[in-house]
């Protein structure tokens, strides 16, 4: 019988430290650099940045990169240094959808569909029409 071994396996398992890397940042909040270091550094780079938070003690960025993809970003908040970042890169393609030829003409302002435009802003200001046929 193999048990032995499937017990001092598991034993080693439990009780070894982690193996995995940690993505938390533990740099003590007294050694912190200000948002706003951080925010002119990656401006300097070629960022447009939205927001920056703290998550799970690391700064997190969201914004676009100088590429103009949209990305999210954590850094030490101590050092600034980028600790992950993932890029989220945009499809310019909508001929996939099947909605996409109603995107389109809502796009070029509802040509032919008697459609009006949603504003950029997603504010629509008025009552909506309604026509019963």
């Amino acid at each position: 019988m193999k048990t032995k071994p499937m017990i001092l396996s598991l034993a080693f398992l439990f009780l070894s430290p982690p193996l995995l890397a940690d993505d938390d940042c533990d740099d003590p909040v007294a050694s912190w650099q200000p948002r706003e270091n951080l925010r002119q550094k990656l401006e300097a780079e070629g960022w447009t940045v939205y927001r920056i938070k703290v998550d799970d003690g690391c700064y997190e960025v969201k914004g676009r990169d100088p590429e103009g993809n949209r990305a999210e970003a954590s850094f030490r908040p101590a050092s600034l240094i980028l600790m992950d970042m993932e890029r989220e890169e945009e499809d310019d393609d909508d001929d996939d959808d099947s909605d996409g030829e109603n995107r389109a003409k809502a796009r070029d302002g509802g040509q032919g569909t008697g459609e009006t435009p949603v504003p950029r802003n997603g504010v629509v200001k008025g009552r909506p029409s309604v026509t019963v046929e």
